[in-house]
């Protein structure tokens, strides 16, 4: 059965439909073109799927669609203010610290979420924000590195 779910994305309300158990990350993907958040494990263990639900980083792999109804969701899409970059984005650009680009899209709005909560985190704040992220390229430490850029640790 179909039904129809309210919720705000990337700061702008938005109706989402189907199923209620449909997963959040295949709702964003093809009824608002938000590809950035990659579809990894589908069950919420490798990160590839986070996005923020009320600032908090979730997987949306497994994340049904009725759960999200009411909720502030932030994409990947929506680190960005306008045409400047966050912070962290930045950072990874800097650092260069992506490589395939499969896991970042998640892994940024970890770290998104980490820095909003430690403006400045240490190298173990970072390392435990991210331990749920799964990277087969091994840029682990590049990322970390950037996080610690973008939070003012690391010039």
């Amino acid at each position: 059965m179909t039904e129809t779910f309210e919720l705000t994305v990337n700061g702008e309300p938005r109706t989402l439909s189907g199923p209620p158990d449909t997963p959040l990350l295949h709702a964003l993907r093809t009824q608002l073109d938000l590809n950035g958040s990659r579809f990894g494990c589908g069950g919420g263990q490798c990160g590839a799927c986070v996005v923020l639900m009320d600032g908090r980083p979730v997987p949306s792999c497994d994340l049904p669609l009725w759960s999200a109804a009411g909720r502030q969701v932030t994409t990947v899409e929506g680190l960005a203010d306008g045409p400047a970059l966050h912070p962290v984005q930045e950072a990874v650009l800097t650092e260069q610290a992506a490589q395939c680009g499969y896991c970042i899209s998640g892994i940024l709005v970890s770290a998104a979420a980490l820095l909003a909560e430690q403006p400045a985190p240490d190298e173990p704040a970072v390392i435990a924000a991210l331990a749920r992220h799964l990277c087969r390229c091994g840029v682990h430490g590049r990322v970390v590195r950037a996080v610690l850029r973008a939070g003012g640790a690391r010039p």
